[in-house]
């Protein structure tokens, strides 16, 4: 993302994992894990929603790790079908966030991800943000968010996404009560509207 970027590998479930992590240039308030999209469609860490999401992060003074899935980059592996996937999510923050304050987010095949990371993290961990960015509703089986996150929680859709339609996350939201913030005219990478991306993610963490 800049030049500071770190990049690292870590032992991951399935052989080493690859991660790039952004610092803020004071104290960090706490990790935040970005999740990519889908590994057999060019999702990689690099991607430019992910690269914002991270942005964001560092902006509201958190850490921002980035990793390629298994299979992607330099990560060892192969595409999982998001279980994999999810195992590895969970090995990243066990290294990279093992405690202290923690935020995840994720960006399409990595909202549904990230969404049963929380899950499985919720009860044992501060667990302080939650940011699912065109959630991929209408492919997967995105896990429910917990009452007590709905105030902790922002999920960001757009209006004219036609690689994941506004209403199956909306049907996906609607059993929970869970808002979710609609870009108008936005697209599934929400091209020429990352700077306002980027502002309400920013906005979310600051609260």
């Amino acid at each position: 993302m800049n030049a500071q970027t770190e990049y690292l590998l870590q032992d991951g479930p399935a052989g080493r994992l690859e991660v790039a992590i952004d610092r803020p240039t004071d104290p960090a308030v706490g990790v935040a894990v970005i999740a990519h999209p889908h590994p057999l469609h060019g999702g990689t860490l690099s991607n430019k929603v992910v690269q914002t999401l991270a942005r964001a992060c560092v902006m509201a003074g958190w850490t921002a790790v980035r990793f390629n899935f298994r299979g992607v980059g330099r990560s060892e592996g192969v595409y999982d079908e998001g279980q994999g996937e999810l195992d590895d999510l969970l090995a990243v923050i066990a290294t990279q966030a093992p405690a202290g304050p923690l935020c995840l987010a994720g960006f399409s095949f990595g909202a549904f991800v990230t969404s049963h990371a929380a899950a499985q993290v919720r009860d044992t961990r501060d667990l302080q943000r939650l940011v699912l960015v065109g959630t991929a509703a209408s492919r997967f089986g995105v896990a429910a968010v917990a009452a007590e996150l709905h105030g902790r929680t922002l999920v960001i859709h757009g209006e004219q996404d036609d690689t994941v339609p506004l209403a199956s996350v909306l049907d996906w939201a609607r059993p929970q009560v869970l808002p979710v913030l609609v870009v108008p005219a936005g697209g599934h990478f929400f091209h020429g509207q990352l700077p306002l991306l980027r502002d309400l993610v920013l906005r979310h963490l600051r609260v």
